[in-house]
């Protein structure tokens, strides 16, 4: 695709994303993870790929929706404070940036004050966030997700408000992260471990999960102040995942599988959207080599827009995804429609335009 069609497929990809609704499907969790106009995770990180959409593109429309969306949920009450619920408190931060709003700001404050405080966010094990979700404290439990839903908003609170103790505890945190959830022969991560049962449960190198170490790391590079040791070790692993990402890339359509090492497991769109992201941030910031990472990438973007459909619903999107106890469990995960493989799909086509232009 040239810059123009890119332009066209992210404005039907984020028109699509603004529109979803939950329409009768039945769900497993207290609030909807489809409807757009519900307070999640899932609409918290397509909130952020509409955030970005609208930075590069400056469509007063897109500003307009994120106003007005987080008008109306500041004005319903805000859900229960947990790891998920926290993933929208990232792009209320950046429209606060944007725009200035007092009352964005006292939001902020009293999230992050949440995180930090004792009686707050749970911890477990040597200090992680455990991964307490609406309607389940999930005891014992720590996910690789936490670093995109919760990590990078307090470490971008602790630049706005001034608080290195909010960036130090942000740095803490993917460190351990890291500790118990790589897979240091594969260089990729497991999706989760429990301190009671002192393991990786099923030792699934899961697709979407690693991507949130992917996005989440030139994200947080871009703009926390990290120093330059930390820096090195973050990206260290950032390579090392990479290289692994491109031994098991699809060999048809340089796509990845939603368990990354086993070829039998479907196409992941969000996944493979969000590797593409990271990895073409990272050439586009000089940590990897474009020689290393060109062919999987130009195969990969060659795919990307048969995975969209005319209406920019982006296809092949796992549904919400808990911690399994074998690769069977993933491959029995549905597809639907989700906001955050439409974010994803935007990230990619985003960085895409940048890499084509090279």
């Amino acid at each position: 695709m040239n810059r123009e069609n890119y332009e066209t497929v992210l404005r039907r990809v984020s028109d699509r994303m603004m529109n979803m609704k939950q329409n009768g499907i039945q769900e497993k969790y207290p609030i909807s993870l489809l409807d757009m106009e519900a307070w999640e995770w899932p609409q918290g990180v397509g909130l952020y790929g509409l955030f970005r959409y609208y930075k590069t593109s400056k469509d007063e429309d897109i500003l307009k929706f994120l106003i007005r969306w987080y008008d109306d949920r500041i004005a319903e009450g805000l859900p229960e404070h947990n790891v998920n619920t926290t993933a929208p408190m990232l792009t209320l931060l950046c429209l606060y940036e944007e725009t200035g709003k007092d009352g964005y700001l006292k939001e902020i404050k009293d999230w992050a004050r949440w995180i930090m405080e004792d009686g707050g966010l749970i911890r477990t094990g040597d200090g992680l966030f455990q991964h307490m979700i609406t309607g389940d404290p999930n005891a014992d439990e720590i996910l690789i997700d936490t670093l995109f839903m919760t990590v990078l908003f307090l470490a971008k609170a602790g630049v706005l408000l001034k608080r290195q103790d909010y960036i130090d505890e942000a740095n803490f945190q993917i460190l351990q992260h890291i500790k118990y959830l790589l897979n240091k022969q594969e260089g990729l991560f497991y999706h989760g471990f429990n301190f009671k049962r002192n393991d990786n449960y099923g030792e699934v190198l899961w697709g979407r999960g690693n991507c949130w170490y992917t996005i989440v790391l030139m994200d947080y590079l871009e703009t926390i102040p990290v120093d330059e040791s930390l820096k090195r070790y973050f990206l260290s692993v950032y390579r090392n995942q990479a290289a692994a990402l491109k031994k098991y890339a699809d060999k048809e359509t340089g796509l990845w599988h939603t368990v990354i090492n086993d070829a039998d497991t479907y196409l992941e769109l969000s996944a493979s959207s969000g590797f593409l992201a990271g990895i073409m941030h990272g050439i586009r910031s000089g940590y990897l080599k474009m020689e290393e990472y060109q062919v999987v990438v130009d195969k990969a973007l060659g795919n990307l827009d048969s995975y969209i459909d005319a209406g920019g619903t982006v296809l092949q999107v796992s549904y919400g995804t808990p911690i399994g106890l074998d690769e069977d469990f993933y491959k029995n995960i549905p597809c639907y429609p989700m906001t955050y493989g439409q974010a994803m799909m935007i990230l990619a086509l985003q960085e895409a335009m940048i890499y084509q232009s090279k």
